[in-house]
C-alpha cells in the first residue's frame, strides 16, 4: 500500500440523511457537458511549491460490507483528511497552485468501514425518463432511492484525494515497453483498487505486467460490466526532470495525467465513494488494465478480448472529448513497419555499386501516401531511421507508419495494397508488416447506453453527450463487435500526448458521482434478450 493513504469520511448514522432532495436548490450551471447541480469553482491561491513528505501508513480497509438492500445509508461530509494524518483527524481541503515534485505514489484512495444506518425510506429526485431496466426498474436510480444526493455530496469531499492521486500516479513514469517502471505502477495501482475491495490478479506481459480486477456484485447472477484501461504513457523515462506535475489555474498537469492516470484515479475513487455509502456495485465489475496500449495492445488485447465474453457493456478510462462528452464511435488504427533493405557501399569510390535503402524508403513514403486516398483515411510516418554514415550508401531503412480508418472496408483495402508493395530499384527489397491493428468502431443510431449515461448524469445534476472519436483504443474491439460500449469516462482535459497535457480538477467530481453511480444502479435493456 502506499507509504499513506487518504481516506474518505466515516459513514455514520447521524449528520446528513440520503433522502435529502436528490436535486439541488439552484439549476445545474453547465461546464461544458459535466456540470453539477452545487457550485465546484475551485478556490484560487498564489501559486506555491509542494513536495511530498513521508507520512504513517494508514491500514487498507477490508472488502466493502454492502447488501442488496442498502437503502437507508446516511453520510457525513467531514473534510478530507491530510496526507499521513491519522484516521478522525481532519482539515479543510484547500486548493493549491504551483509545482509539485517528483517521487514515488503517496496517495491511496481507501474506503473507511461504513456503519449502518436507519434513515426513514427515501424518495429518488424526479430525472428525465429512462428506458426500463433489465430488473422492470422505471428509472436509473428507482432500485437505490436517495442515492444522487449522496454521491454528488461526497464525491466533492473525495475530489481533492482523487486529484492528489492522479498526480502522484504520474510521478510513476511508465512509458510504453519499460517493463520495471510499468510493473511498479502495475504494483501501485492493484495496492490502491485492493483496499475499495477488489480481487487483483497480475498477468505477466513480455513488456510490463497487466492487471485484471474484479468486485463482486450484490447480484453475481447477472453478466459482468467490464471496465478498460491502459498504465502505459507516451512519455520517456526522465521526463520529470524538465516537465514536474503541476497544479495551477484549475489545472494539473504533466506526463499521463489525462492519458489516462486521471481515468484511474477516479475510478478508485468511484469504488472508494460506494464503499464509504455501505454499496456494492449493481452487478459484477472486472477492471483490465494493459501496459501497451499505447503500442496497440500486441500483447494487452487477448486479456481485452477475453474478458468480453458475457459481458453486459463495456466501459472505456480514456479522456473524453475536451468539453466532456463521452466517445460513442472511434476509428480503426494499424501501425505499419515498412522495411527497406539495399547494399551498403562507399559512397564516393563505388556508389554504383550500392543501393540505397534510405532512397528507396522515401520513395516508397511518397507513393504509401498515394495509397490513402480513402475518405475518412490518414497516415502519420511517426518515426524513421536508416543509414550508418554519410560515406556509406544506407544498406537498411526502416519507417513506423500510423494509419487510421473510418470504416472497416477501408482499413482492409488499404491494408491489402501496404501488403503488395514492391521495390522501385533494382536489388532492393521492400518488407510490410503489420505490428498491431485495430477494428474501427463505427457509430450506431441507437445507444441505449449512452441514454441510460445521459439519465443519470441528469439526475446527478449533469449535462452530459456523446459523439464519435479519432483515436483508438481497447474499446474499439468491443464496440466493432457490437457490444455496448462507451468511452470517456476519464479526467476531463486535454493536451493528450503533447506537452500541454493536463486536466480540469473542477470536473474531478462530477465524474467521479457519474462513475459510482453507473457502477451501483441496475443497466437498461442494452440489447435483444440482453441478460442483465
Amino acid at each position: 500500500m502506499s507509504p499513506h493513504a487518504v481516506r474518505p469520511s466515516t459513514v455514520t448514522a447521524n449528520p446528513t440523511t440520503v433522502g435529502a432532495n436528490p436535486t439541488a436548490a439552484a439549476a445545474p450551471t453547465t461546464t461544458g457537458t459535466a456540470t453539477t447541480a452545487a457550485a465546484t469553482t475551485p478556490t484560487t491561491t498564489a501559486p506555491t511549491t509542494t513536495a511530498p513528505s513521508p507520512g504513517s501508513t494508514a491500514p487498507a480497509s477490508s472488502a466493502p460490507a454492502g447488501t442488496a438492500t442498502a437503502t437507508t445509508t446516511a453520510v457525513t461530509s467531514e473534510p478530507t483528511r491530510t496526507p499521513g494524518a491519522a484516521p478522525g483527524a481532519a482539515t479543510s481541503e484547500a486548493s493549491t497552485s504551483g509545482t509539485t515534485g517528483t517521487g514515488t505514489a503517496r496517495t491511496a484512495l481507501a474506503p473507511a468501514t461504513p456503519t449502518p444506518a436507519a434513515a426513514p425510506p427515501l424518495a429518488a429526485a424526479p430525472h428525465t425518463p429512462a428506458a426500463p431496466d433489465s430488473e422492470g426498474q422505471s428509472g436509473p436510480t428507482a432500485a437505490l432511492p436517495g442515492l444522487p444526493q449522496a454521491l454528488t455530496t461526497r464525491a466533492r469531499t473525495l475530489a481533492g484525494a482523487v486529484r492528489r492521486r492522479c498526480a502522484d500516479l504520474a510521478r510513476i513514469e511508465s512509458p510504453s515497453g519499460d517493463a520495471p517502471r510499468l510493473d511498479a505502477l502495475a504494483e501501485e495501482l492493484a495496492s490502491g483498487f485492493r483496499a475499495t475491495g477488489a480481487t487483483v490478479h497480475r498477468e505477466p506481459g513480455p513488456a510490463g505486467d497487466h492487471l485484471v480486477l474484479q468486485w463482486d456484485g450484490r447480484d453475481e447472477t447477472l453478466p459482468h460490466l467490464l471496465v478498460v484501461g491502459h498504465h502505459d504513457t507516451v512519455w520517456p523515462a526522465g521526463i520529470l526532470t524538465d516537465w514536474p506535475v503541476t497544479e495551477r489555474d484549475g489545472t494539473l498537469s504533466g506526463p499521463g495525467v489525462v492519458d489516462m492516470k486521471g481515468g484511474l484515479a477516479i475510478l478508485e475513487g468511484a469504488f472508494a465513494l460506494l464503499a464509504d455509502l455501505g454499496q456494492r456495485p449493481h452487478r459484477t465489475v472486472r477492471l483490465v488494465v494493459v501496459s501497451d496500449e499505447e503500442v496497440g495492445s500486441p500483447d494487452g488485447r487477448r486479456l481485452v478480448e477475453r474478458q468480453l465474453r458475457g459481458a453486459a457493456a463495456v466501459l472505456g478510462l480514456e479522456p473524453p472529448h475536451p468539453d466532456g462528452r463521452l466517445k460513442t464511435a472511434r476509428r480503426g488504427s494499424t501501425r505499419v513497419r515498412l522495411t527497406v533493405t539495399g547494399r551498403e557501399a562507399h559512397a564516393g569510390n563505388d556508389a554504383a555499386d550500392g543501393v540505397s535503402a534510405v532512397d528507396e524508403l522515401v520513395d516508397q513514403l511518397v507513393a504509401v501516401r498515394g495509397l490513402v486516398s480513402l475518405p475518412g483515411t490518414e497516415l502519420n510516418a511517426g518515426r524513421i531511421s536508416g543509414g550508418s554514415r554519410a560515406n556509406v550508401i544506407a544498406g537498411r531503412a526502416e519507417a513506423e507508419l500510423g494509419l487510421r480508418f473510418a470504416t472497416t472496408e477501408a482499413q482492409r483495402r488499404t491494408l491489402d495494397s501496404l501488403a503488395r508493395l514492391t521495390a522501385l530499384r533494382p536489388g532492393a527489397r521492400v518488407r510490410t508488416e503489420v505490428l498491431s491493428s485495430r477494428p474501427a468502431w463505427p457509430e450506431r443510431s441507437a445507444n441505449p447506453l449512452l441514454r441510460h449515461v445521459r439519465s443519470l448524469a441528469a439526475v446527478l445534476g449533469q449535462q452530459l453527450d456523446g459523439g464519435p472519436a479519432g483515436g483508438a483504443g481497447d474499446t474499439n474491439l468491443p464496440g466493432s463487435r457490437g457490444l455496448p460500449t462507451l468511452d470517456g469516462f476519464g479526467a476531463v482535459g486535454g493536451g493528450a500526448h503533447a506537452r500541454h497535457e493536463h486536466i480540469r480538477i473542477d470536473e474531478l467530481a462530477p465524474r467521479i458521482a457519474l462513475l459510482a453511480a453507473l457502477l451501483a444502479v441496475p443497466l437498461p435493456r442494452l440489447r435483444d434478450r440482453s441478460e442483465g
